[in-house]
């Protein structure tokens, strides 16, 4: 008597479920209208999110150099980074709201310097805006590693590291990409260049006799390198294109209030001088990431630092 009651209790059960399938699939099925004999479904606008392929049928730029259309490859590599960056949308977003903290910093310096405004997007392929540090050492928005920061002028040492100085390192990127323009003759391979290392960029172009980025069998990453350029410059220049909706307020305010002082003797604490000063010690290095260390020691050099106004 106790197993038929089971059998029964589950197969109740069974009964229950698949009614419940039954119509929760019903009412979740797209709605469909008869218009004119006609079957509409239900706008795209209740759906949770509509994920769409990108319209490969324009002219696509970096620097005033144009994409080969005409290049299968070329245009499947470009699309792939296109759908990489349009649906990796924290990541994104955060970099549209930096960018109208820092780029009209970097845009004044390589406009001043002669190249072409498209390489602020490089900032955002190598560090997404930040101070970051790689594994292999390179450092801040532009990725120096301590030799070629020392190359272009930029101080390192225990208490100081100009590649993290927007500014200074931003004129040294500037400094390198045309240097680069020069040696490989385009600015794709420039930018090509700036990734993999110019010996190795220079290495393989001799080894695989070609003469253009586009032709060359590269590494995974200077392979997509150009492309994900291309692809952030397209999506941060038309974020509704492609989804991101933001407001001017949304936007991060540049760092614009602050008073520059020269420092032309040593300062044995940064903290006493920020107590000095009324300032906190997290704005100073906001401000001058820069300074590496709680102290500073002048010899010959002077430093200007910025130095946050308070209410």
């Amino acid at each position: 008597m106790n197993r038929l009651f089971s059998y029964l209790t589950v197969i109740s059960g069974l009964l229950f479920t698949s009614l419940l399938f039954i119509s929760y699939t019903s009412s979740n099925e797209p709605e469909k209208i008869k218009d004119d004999e006609k079957v509409v479904e239900v706008s795209k606008a209740q759906l949770p999110q509509v994920v769409k392929a990108v319209d490969l049928n324009n002219d696509y730029t970096f620097a005033g150099e144009v994409l080969p259309l005409d290049n299968f490859d070329a245009v499947e590599r470009f699309d792939r980074e296109l759908m990489v960056n349009s649906y990796w949308h924290s990541n994104t977003l955060l970099n549209i709201k930096k960018a109208n903290r820092y780029f009209p910093i970097i845009e004044k310096i390589l406009a001043d310097e002669g190249v072409p405004d498209d390489f602020k997007y490089l900032a955002v392929a190598e560090s997404n805006l930040m101070n970051a540090t790689s594994s292999a050492d390179a450092r801040g928005f532009w990725q120096f590693r301590k030799l070629s920061a020392g190359e272009f002028g930029l101080e390192i040492n225990g208490e100081i590291d100009e590649r993290y100085h927007i500014e200074k390192s931003t004129v040294a990127a500037a400094k390198y990409i045309k240097q680069l323009k020069n040696r490989f003759g385009t600015w794709f391979d420039a930018a090509a260049s700036y990734n993999m290392g110019p010996t190795s960029y220079n290495s393989t172009l001799k080894s695989q006799d070609q003469t253009h980025y586009f032709d060359l069998n590269l590494n995974d990453e200077t392979s997509r390198y150009v492309f994900r350029l291309m692809a952030i410059k397209e999506i941060m220049s038309n974020p509704a294109n492609y989804g991101f909706y933001l407001e001017q307020k949304d936007l991060y305010a540049p760092l614009n209030d602050f008073d520059e002082i020269e420092i032309n003797k040593s300062i044995p604490s940064w903290a006493n001088f920020c107590t000095e000063n009324g300032i906190s010690y997290r704005l100073l290095k906001i401000y001058n990431p820069w300074l590496r260390d709680n102290k500073l020691t002048v010899l010959k050099n002077k430093y200007v630092i910025k130095v946050p106004r308070t209410k």
